[in-house]
C-alpha cells in the first residue's frame, strides 16, 4: 500500500478554492496513467482514460481535493489573525491547535485559540460559553510584522502529522485525501495488473466540495457521465458514547456502500451490482446511510440529464478534526472494489 503518497496528500495544504498545491501533487502522480489531463475553470483536475468503441459508457469517479480550513479575514495592528471558516467545524476541536498560515511567499507557523480569558481568570459563566469558529484567532509570534506578512484571503490549515497506529492511519485531511489516493491508486492497479476497461473512465479531483459540492457540479456537466461514483469518507461512530444505531460504519468491516445521505439516494441497481461484485471478489463491504451531509455523487446525479450514482466511502473516526482515523483494511477494500468495478465496465 502506497502510504507515502497518502501521507504527502494529507500533509499538503489546500482549502476550498485554494487547492493548487494538492492539484499539482496529483497531476504529477497522474502522469502516464491517463490519456488526457486538464484543469477546468473552477480548478478541478479532470483525468480521462479513453474507452472502446464509438460511444463508450462514461464512468466518472469524483474525489474532492479540498480540506476544511479558514481564510484570513483580518490582521490586527498587533499581528493577531482573524479567520473565516471554509467548511464545517465543531469549535470544541479548535482549542490550542497548531496551524499553518499559507501565503504566496510561504507557510507561517501559528497557534489557534479562542478570543477571551484563560481558565485561571474566567468566571463560572464565561467557562460555559462555547465560541463560534470565527471567534478563534491565530498567533504567529511575529507581532506587528504579521500585518505585512499575512494578507486577507491567505488561508489557514491545521498543522498535524500523518501517523500509522497499528491497523489505523491518523491524520488531518483524510477527508478527502483518501479519495484522491483511491482515484490514483485504483488506476495504477489497473495498469500494474494489465486490466482493461471498455468504458471511458474519468477521475475528477474536484474543488470546493466542503462548501457545496461546487467542483463536482462543473465537472459532471463537462463529463456528462452515465454512471458516477462519489468517493469519500463517512462516519465511523463505533466509539464510546454513540448509540449503536448511529455508528454508520464499523472499522475493519470493509468499504462503505453509500446508499443515502442529505444530498442523494443511490441507484439501487448499482448497489446490488457492487454488492455482488464484492461478494464474488471476496471484498469486505458494509452498507451505509448518513442522516445528514452530502458528497460529490449527488452533484453528478443531478447534472445535465442526470446519471446513475452511488457512493464508495471509507469509515472515518473523529471526522473533521486533526485526528481523523481510518482502518487500512477498509481503505484497501475500497481500492479493490473500485478497480474491480472499472475493469467490469
Amino acid at each position: 500500500m502506497n502510504l507515502d503518497l497518502l501521507k504527502r496528500l494529507c500533509e499538503t495544504p489546500g482549502v476550498p478554492g485554494r487547492e493548487t498545491r494538492v492539484r499539482a501533487l496529483i497531476e504529477a502522480e497522474a502522469k502516464g496513467l491517463f490519456d488526457e489531463i486538464r484543469t477546468d475553470a473552477l480548478g478541478s483536475l479532470i483525468c480521462t482514460r479513453k474507452g472502446r468503441g464509438d460511444k463508450p459508457e462514461k464512468l466518472l469517479l469524483l474525489c474532492h481535493m479540498d480540506e476544511i480550513g479558514f481564510l484570513v479575514s483580518h490582521v490586527t495592528d498587533k499581528g493577531f489573525v482573524h479567520v473565516d471558516p471554509v467548511g464545517g467545524f465543531d469549535p470544541r476541536n479548535l482549542f490550542s491547535r497548531r496551524v499553518l498560515v499559507c501565503t504566496d511567499e510561504g507557510d507561517i507557523k501559528g497557534v489557534m485559540n479562542a478570543e477571551g480569558k484563560p481558565i485561571h481568570i474566567q468566571s463560572p459563566e464565561e467557562r460555559k460559553k462555547m465560541p463560534e469558529p470565527n471567534e478563534f484567532v491565530v498567533d504567529t509570534g511575529l507581532g506587528a510584522a504579521a500585518k505585512e506578512a499575512i494578507r486577507v484571503g491567505d488561508y489557514v490549515v491545521m498543522n498535524e502529522p500523518f501517523e500509522e497506529m497499528g491497523e489505523k492511519i491518523v491524520s488531518k485531511a483524510l477527508d478527502n485525501r483518501i479519495a484522491c489516493w483511491l482515484g490514483l491508486e485504483c488506476v495504477r492497479k489497473l495498469v500494474e495488473d494489465g486490466l482493461s476497461h471498455d468504458c471511458e473512465l474519468t477521475i475528477a479531483f474536484t474543488a470546493q466540495e466542503e462548501v457545496g459540492l461546487r467542483g463536482a457540479k462543473t465537472a459532471s456537466y463537462g463529463v456528462a457521465p452515465d454512471i458516477a461514483i462519489g468517493v469519500d469518507t463517512t462516519l465511523a461512530c463505533d466509539t464510546p458514547g454513540v448509540p449503536e444505531k448511529d455508528r454508520t460504519t464499523v472499522h475493519g468491516a470493509g468499504f462503505g456502500l453509500h446508499m443515502k445521505d442529505g444530498s442523494f439516494i443511490a441507484d439501487y441497481a448499482l448497489v446490488k451490482e457492487i454488492e455482488a461484485l464484492a461478494k464474488e471478489k471476496g471484498i469486505a463491504c458494509q452498507r451505509t446511510i448518513l442522516a445528514k451531509g452530502g458528497q460529490d455523487g449527488a452533484a453528478a446525479q443531478q447534472a445535465g440529464i442526470g446519471a446513475r450514482a452511488i457512493g464508495i466511502v471509507v469509515g472515518t473516526r473523529y471526522i473533521h478534526t486533526v485526528a481523523e482515523m481510518i482502518d487500512k483494511r477498509d481503505l484497501q477494500a475500497a481500492r479493490e472494489i473500485l478497480t474491480a468495478f472499472v475493469a467490469a465496465h
